[in-house]
């Protein structure tokens, strides 16, 4: 997966991810693509709603060894 930049947000749980992500997402420009790696099993839920309400894409949301990533797409 392409990104432009890579946020950690391990070990944070709600709502730091999404404050984390709403200030990167804030600095980057229209169309670019943001990858974030989280722990908090609350975030698959809590980025998909927050994708829905911003206007943002989620492109690819994965799972594994308790690691969440998500690749999001900042609207232009």
């Amino acid at each position: 997966m392409d990104f432009d930049k890579e946020l950690d947000a391990r070990g944070l749980n709600c709502p730091l991810p999404i404050l984390r992500v709403k200030k990167t997402l804030a600095e980057m420009t229209g169309g670019q693509a943001l990858k974030v790696v989280a722990t908090d099993s609350g975030s698959v839920k809590d980025f998909q709603a927050f994708c829905r309400q911003t206007g943002n894409e989620l492109l690819e949301s994965s799972e594994g060894n308790g690691e969440y990533t998500f690749l999001i797409k900042k609207k232009a």
